[in-house]
């Protein structure tokens, strides 16, 4: 706050008295201001936070250390109740899976690159992490909502087995529209096929533990049996099939465990920032510094002008837009 300068005589007087700034709108909105409403500015039903006191969703976190697994945990902090132990089993399987696809992965080049530049461990695994946007990093959210729209359209899903919600077509026919649509806009499906695994081996794992729920009636399987749907008519005419990928799989797992489809994404996040953190202080930990997309002495091709010289007052005019 600024002062009023020392205008007396005497030594001392008046000298640092604050001086009044407050400005007929900003004496209003402190009054309106109440300690309600500041303490309301930042409402949660997630962490209930007191001195001596941590509460998660209304559990002690004594009684989480004590009885929770962190994947319980997990559920409970983004769902606000307990998961069965079934269902974090199965919610356990996705988050393991995804947890790491080496350095040829993007977000784990990035980061271990960024890890040799000086940022430290959390500059490398924000690196790392920002990475993961809808290309790279959300084709589970997008085969979420594939999965989605397909159940939705063939009748599945809550209410379905009570007749209340006829299907408007068979799921073969929600899939197969679905397929012809996606290849006139010559677009990717998302979950489907991979860059470099013929096929990928998260696949089979995953989609048994699931069956294995859908059997014990933990999950209906709707989803599941979408995804199935999918797997086959896209490989339909192709001499090589078109598998599921860990995106497909996982996707599977989130839709039929009830998660949105935008957390389906965040959980991927969750799981592969594992990855990125063990690959960030692996790198960290080499001692090379700045180190380049290319290993050195490689060259990136070059596909501009040959060397020419610089002359004053021959600039050419006809790349000006």
């Amino acid at each position: 706050m600024r002062t009023r300068p020392d205008t007396t005589d005497s030594a001392g007087a008046g000298r640092n008295e604050p001086m009044d700034r407050t400005s007929p709108a900003r004496a209003a909105a402190l009054d309106a201001v109440t300690s309600r409403k500041v303490a309301d500015w930042w409402t949660t039903e997630v962490s209930d936070i007191e001195p001596g006191v941590i509460r998660f969703r209304g559990y002690p976190v004594q009684d989480l250390i004590r009885r929770a697994s962190f994947v319980e945990t997990i559920w409970t902090m983004v769902r606000g109740s307990m998961p069965s132990p079934a269902q974090a089993a199965l919610l356990e399987k996705a988050l393991v899976a995804a947890v790491d696809h080496g350095p040829q992965a993007p977000s784990i080049a990035a980061a271990r690159m960024a890890a040799t530049c000086g940022v430290g461990l959390h500059g490398a695994m924000s690196t790392g992490v920002g990475l993961l946007g809808d290309v790279h990093g959300g084709a589970g959210q997008q085969c979420v909502e594939l999965l989605q729209r397909l159940v939705a359209a063939s009748g599945g899903g809550e209410g379905a087995d009570d007749g209340s919600s006829p299907a408007a077509v068979s799921l073969q026919e929600a899939v197969a529209a679905e397929v012809a649509a996606h290849r006139e806009r010559r677009a990717y499906i998302p979950g489907f096929g991979h860059r470099f695994h013929p096929r990928d081996p998260r696949r089979d794992p995953l989609l048994e533990f699931v069956q294995e729920a859908v059997d014990a009636g933990v999950v209906a399987g709707h989803h599941l049996a979408a995804a199935k749907e999918l797997e086959a008519q896209l490989s339909v005419g192709r001499e090589r099939p078109v598998p599921m990928n860990i995106d497909g799989a996982t996707a599977v797992i989130y839709a039929e465990l009830g998660f949105t489809a935008e957390l389906a994404r965040g959980l991927f996040i969750l799981s592969r920032s594992v990855g990125v953190l063990a690959h960030s202080w692996e790198e960290s930990q080499s001692g090379r510094r700045i180190k380049g997309p290319m290993p050195p002495p490689l060259l990136p091709t070059y596909t501009g002008h040959a060397e020419r010289a610089w002359a004053a007052g021959t600039a050419e005019t006809t790349d000006t837009p």
